[in-house]
């Protein structure tokens, strides 16, 4: 009986060693656990953290793609002093060529005048001598007529007075 007895204070106390082991791998199982779910809410405000710094990384990232997009087109023109230098100089180049070309209309405009002065002396010219040769054929005409039908006096009296008249015009 006394084997028994060891025997079953020797169950007991396997029993209750067992029951012992139990309960603190069960401590230790509840302690894993609770890490694990710290571990998993730390991974997840990390994550969230993480997501926030990627979605303001990305809005950099576009940022600065723009401003480099930006400069190279600001790059690419002259800077303000030199755009105000090169205005000044083409309003005054302009300026320049705007009393040229008013220089050059007066001149245009004074060339005319004097051409249609030369056109209008050419037509007075013309008309002078059409009259003058008409009235010369007239005259030989006549000088003809006359030197047939009069005497030699009165031929010279005509080439006399056609000389005369000739002179007044």
């Amino acid at each position: 009986m006394l084997a028994q007895l060891a025997q079953c204070e020797f169950a007991l106390s396997k029993s209750r060693l067992s029951a012992a082991m139990s309960a603190a791998e069960l401590q230790n199982y509840e302690n894993l656990s609770r890490q694990i779910e710290s571990g998993i809410e730390s991974a997840k405000r990390s994550i969230e953290s993480t997501k926030l710094d990627f979605q303001e990384a990305k809005t950099v990232r576009k940022n600065r793609i723009e401003y480099d997009v930006m400069a190279k087109v600001i790059n690419e023109q002259p800077d303000r002093k030199a755009t105000n230098e090169k205005l000044a100089q083409l309003r005054k180049e302009l300026g320049s060529l705007e009393e040229t070309r008013e220089q050059l209309e007066k001149k245009l405009d004074m060339r005319r005048k004097q051409f249609h002065v030369l056109v209008a002396s050419i037509h007075q010219l013309q008309a002078m001598l059409d009259s003058n040769e008409t009235e010369d054929i007239l005259e030989v005409a006549l000088y003809d007529a006359f030197e047939d039908e009069n005497e030699p006096e009165e031929s010279q009296t005509v080439t006399a007075n056609n000389t005369t008249q000739m002179e007044v015009e």
